[in-house]
């Protein structure tokens, strides 16, 4: 009997041993759900792109309307970071530790995500779409990290090129938020103008959470830049164009496509956005176009009190591979199988451009389109879907 009761023991022990193994690999998802977060700056200096994790959200709740994933409903997690590296940190601890997330989507800002991108590759988590695009995100290959956005540094060639060949610009000045986001742009428009034997001719930073711009922009006025690119943060970018139209200095503004959202940016800056001409990653909040009457619609439905604009369309398509993937994966959920779907996506394109990841190259695109803010915050398309021919990542 002690010989039975003793092998009865070790069986359970054994039994609970792998489940707990289990369930330290798998966590993040039962029967019922998956755990998905994002962090997202819904206060502070940064807070027009707030919307973008508000925009994931929205994709979710169509998910479970039109019945989850394999018969799992998506369960959301959204903390508000504030644009701050430490705080975000804090929130991601939190829900990897406490909530246990299966993967993150989206997540506004550089440095924000330089500062856990270590601590979710370690933990294993799948990180989707985040809301930056810098070089450290994907090269080299993140084993949990897979890119939509195009890279600051391609945006910014892209746009550089546009602003020679087509502006027929000389003398432009480049100002730049004084983090990776904003280097990273720099370092685009340098690059593009190399191949013109042309150098800026101003290039000047500025901190997130600067609000007296008005030696910056003076510096513009004098240097006579005739075009100034901004890779700044949408409060930034209102002060500077206010600023500006005080000292009477009326440049080409040009933008990162951070930057897109012509109704809000025109609201912010009081009507001065128009004729600003950005980056875009996504295609116009106002176009007919079957997915975007889908999520406009679900919209109405689920948050009414939101705005429909760029930065909202962002969060889902940041978002969207993601879902796709767990779509792919089946029933038998895993991290290991959700990273193989990933893995395999190739020219995928809803509302943006067409992403295609392998297990070597994990950034999804280098296309923008460039548009300019019209009359009314109303969106016109200056040139389609252009890659950076200047990419070496892709050779």
């Amino acid at each position: 009997m002690k010989r039975f009761l003793c092998t009865g023991f070790m069986v359970v022990c054994l039994f609970l041993a792998l489940t707990l193994t289990c369930s330290a690999q798998e966590k993040g998802f039962d029967d019922k759900e998956i755990r998905i977060g994002q962090w997202g700056p819904q206060t502070g200096p940064a807070a027009p792109w707030g919307a973008v994790a508000r925009g994931s959200g929205l994709l979710f709740d169509v998910v479970n309307e039109e019945g989850g994933i394999h018969g799992r409903t998506i369960r959301y997690f959204l903390r508000d970071d504030q644009y701050n590296p430490a705080q975000t940190v804090a929130v991601v601890k939190d829900l990897v530790e406490r909530r246990g997330v299966f993967a993150f989507v989206g997540g506004v800002g550089g440095a924000c995500g330089l500062a856990v991108m270590e601590y979710l590759k370690q933990n294993k988590i799948i990180w989707v779409g985040p809301s930056a695009a810098i070089r450290e995100f994907v090269f080299p290959a993140n084993p949990y990290l897979f890119a939509v956005y195009p890279l600051y540094e391609d945006e910014s060639s892209i746009l550089t090129k546009f602003v020679v060949e087509k502006l027929k610009a000389k003398k432009i000045g480049f100002f730049f938020q004084n983090d990776q986001y904003g280097k990273d742009g720099l370092s685009g428009a340098k690059k593009r103008l190399a191949t013109y034997n042309m150098s800026l001719i101003a290039e000047i930073p500025v901190e997130p959470g600067d609000k007296d711009l008005s030696s910056q922009i003076l510096r513009f006025k004098e240097s006579g830049a005739e075009v100034v690119i901004m890779f700044v943060n949408p409060t930034v970018a209102a002060i500077a164009l206010k600023t500006a139209a005080t000292i009477d200095y009326k440049p080409q503004w040009v933008s990162s496509d951070t930057l897109s959202d012509y109704p809000l940016m025109n609201t912010i800056t009081g009507g001065l956005w128009e004729g600003v001409i950005t980056g875009a990653f996504g295609l116009p909040p106002d176009t007919d176009h079957p997915i975007l009457n889908k999520y406009r619609d679900a919209a109405k439905r689920f948050s009414p009190e939101e705005r429909w604009g760029t930065f909202y369309l962002a969060g889902i398509l940041f978002a969207d591979p993601l879902v796709e993937a767990l779509h792919r994966v089946g029933p038998n959920l895993s991290t290991e199988a959700t990273l193989k779907a990933l893995n395999s996506i190739t020219n995928h394109q809803t509302i943006g451009p067409p992403v295609t990841w392998t297990p070597e190259i994990h950034q999804g695109t280098d296309s923008v389109q460039i548009q300019q803010c019209g009359p009314g915050a109303t969106y016109i398309t200056l040139q389609d879907w252009q890659s950076n021919d200047l990419a070496t990542w892709k050779k």
